[in-house]
């Protein structure tokens, strides 16, 4: 059984080279484009069992009674498993075969989605005990163990995407589909909030949770169809010797005989670069998750939002927040010069600002509430791009492709990191200094991000300047 399963997840072996030139640019055009739509839809959906929570934490606490600190521990449990997982199946994913691989994580995280719902209807807190535990405890036991197995199946969507991207596309251009690609999280958060609003409304906060996961079992079955491996799976030439592109000094070690160990110890384990990268991510993360999972509870709170309403404002975050990415990687491949700092501290600087002004923006006439949209697209924007470059763009820039998807998960364990102090750190700070302590918490980490990358350029143009010489 173990073997055969074995089987199915391996990675293909190459097959015969294709030497028909015409027949491998129309093969290349072909597939190029079908698999980044593909890995864009796949990420987009993957969202909609990840993001649901965020729109029914108001909802769920209230059904269930539990505290924002309970909300913040059962929303970390998705982040710690995420962030392991990541790391592990990024490793996993670089071995292994995207069309089989991803299809099934995302089966598996719906089924997980539904699993978390019966959870809640099986058992309500009350006064009945189970082994000796008040119902309500055995509950968010529960419901955390199905939400940190949804997490760990959510971790295997991003490696093989990103093992993809390297793939399939060349130095050259990598940038720009990346860039492009990365919007799928934003539209996934946009969608997701929009989704779970709708029916939450219609039909209760359960409906967050089981109607997602019947579209993600339905786009598994679909992905499983669509994707493929690498290209030489197919019998297509390597992208740069296609696209007749110099390899990069850091991707030599793919031609040579060097095995994926040492390539990893090299590219990732002794890289400073990417641990300068992994260390400013987990900042990122805080803020990132801190407004997607927590700004609809602080608007229906703070501002008297209605649900609605305030998933809209989400929505705005999300949706607009796509253009941050393209934003930051056609800067700074096209103003920097495929140098990704400094566009990074621009970009936390002015989420700074954004945050502020969010916080600070009062309620009670139209004007301010047209200001909300604003400001929660502002933040979506500048989130946007350092989320890109730093733990994804930048850090596969910094290694091989051939470690392409552990360098994404390195990032990521430091990513989730900070997303679960994010969860848990988030509702700490409401229940004991209110919501203008979380914001707090959420500029402070914006601060030290600014701070860990400023270091990072100068370590940057240090080492430009000993290659020089």
């Amino acid at each position: 059984m173990f073997k055969k399963l074995g089987a199915f997840f391996a990675e293909p072996p190459a097959a015969e080279p294709i030497q028909d030139v015409q027949k491998v640019a129309s093969m290349y055009k072909h597939w190029r484009w079908r698999i980044f739509y593909s890995s864009f839809i796949a990420y987009v959906v993957f969202h909609l069992c990840r993001k649901n929570i965020a729109v029914a934490l108001p909802s769920m606490g209230q059904a269930l009674n539990l505290t924002n600190t309970q909300l913040g521990i059962l929303g970390s449990t998705l982040y710690v498993t995420y962030g392991i997982g990541k790391f592990v199946n990024g490793v996993i994913a670089d071995k292994s075969n995207v069309r089989t691989f991803l299809p099934t994580a995302l089966i598996l995280s719906a089924i997980c989605n539904i699993c978390f719902v019966l959870s809640a209807l099986f058992v309500t807190p009350g006064h009945i005990s189970f082994f000796g535990l008040p119902s309500a405890t055995v509950l968010l036991w529960l419901l955390s163990f199905f939400w940190g197995a949804n997490g760990w199946f959510q971790s295997c969507g991003f490696p093989p995407v990103a093992k993809s991207l390297s793939y399939w596309f060349s130095n050259s251009e990598r940038g720009t589909k990346w860039s492009i690609w990365s919007t799928s999280h934003q539209i996934g958060v946009f969608a997701s909030v929009a989704l779970s609003g709708i029916v939450i409304d219609k039909f209760g906060w359960m409906a967050a949770f089981y109607v997602p996961a019947i579209i993600c079992l339905i786009t598994g079955v679909w992905l499983f169809n669509r994707l493929r491996d690498k290209p030489q799976s197919l019998g297509l030439p390597d992208i740069e010797k296609y696209n007749n592109e110099p390899v990069k000094e850091e991707e030599k070690d793919e031609q040579a005989d060097v095995s994926y160990v040492q390539i990893f110890k090299k590219h990732i384990l002794c890289n400073p670069i990417i641990w300068m990268l992994a260390i400013s991510y987990t900042f990122v993360y805080i803020i990132r998750f801190g407004t997607e999972d927590w700004l609809v509870k602080y608007l229906v709170e703070v501002k008297n939002n209605t649900l609605p309403i305030a998933s809209a404002k989400l929505s705005t975050l999300a949706l607009v927040g796509s253009a941050g990415a393209i934003m930051a990687g056609v800067i700074s491949d096209k103003l920097c010069k495929g140098n990704r700092t400094p566009v990074n501290i621009v970009f936390l600087c002015l989420l700074i600002l954004s945050l502020f002004l969010f916080a600070t923006n009062p309620t009670g006439k139209p004007i301010f509430e047209v200001l909300d949209y604003v400001y929660a697209a502002m933040i979506g924007v500048f989130t946007a791009g350092p989320q890109m470059l730093i733990g994804g763009l930048c850090a596969v820039e910094s290694s091989s492709k051939r470690v392409a998807s552990a360098s994404i998960g390195f990032t990521g364990i430091f990513g989730y990191v900070g997303a679960a102090l994010s969860a848990s750190g988030t509702g700490f700070f409401v229940d004991k200094f209110g919501w203008n302590g979380a914001i707090s918490f959420w500029m402070i980490a914006t601060v030290i991000c600014v701070v860990i990358c400023t270091i990072l350029l100068i370590f940057e143009k240090i080492r430009k300047r000993k290659a020089q010489a």
